[in-house]
This record gives structure tokens, C-alpha cells and sequence, in this order.
């Protein structure tokens, strides 16, 4: 069986958000807008996805 995979797009800039939020953007990969990563979905992943979920785009990959 195969681990499920996020596919996570960076839609909002980071800038002036807060710090922790900012972490979570780089924890994920993302770096800029419109960059995209390919994820594992583990509860770490969906952590941080759901914490910033306002400055990202979120799909089954």
C-alpha cells in the first residue's frame, strides 16, 4: 500500500504574517508564490498545512 501525497500550492505571500506561520511555509518547502511541493500526508504534514491553510492551495496528488 502506498502512502497518500499532498500536492501543496503557495497561492498568499508570507510577508507580514506571523513568524510561526512563516515556519510552517518553510517546513512545508514553499518559498515564494505560486511554488508547489509534493508532500506524504502524515499528521506533521497536516499540521502545518492546516495552520496556514489561508495562504495555500491543498490536493490529493
Amino acid at each position: 500500500m502506498t502512502a497518500s501525497k499532498l500536492k501543496v500550492t503557495q497561492v498568499k505571500s508570507s510577508f507580514g504574517r506571523l513568524a510561526r506561520h512563516r515556519a510552517c511555509l518553510v517546513g512545508l518547502g514553499l518559498r515564494k508564490v505560486g511554488h508547489q511541493v509534493v508532500l506524504e500526508n502524515t499528521p506533521s504534514v497536516r499540521g502545518m498545512v492546516n495552520k496556514v491553510e489561508y495562504m495555500i492551495r491543498v490536493e490529493e496528488a
